[in-house]
């Protein structure tokens, strides 16, 4: 594979959207359980 600066841009780019996207995901499960063990 050849690695050139727009490679590693890119695949920066998708590693920092998945980091993201993981992180907003654990927010709202945390917070979807504790608002759930609060109403029960």
């Amino acid at each position: 594979m050849f690695i050139d600066d727009a490679v590693i841009a890119g695949l920066l780019t998708v590693a920092l959207m998945v980091v993201f996207l993981a992180g907003v995901g654990v927010f709202i499960y945390k917070d979807a359980r504790k608002t759930g063990k609060k109403t029960s």
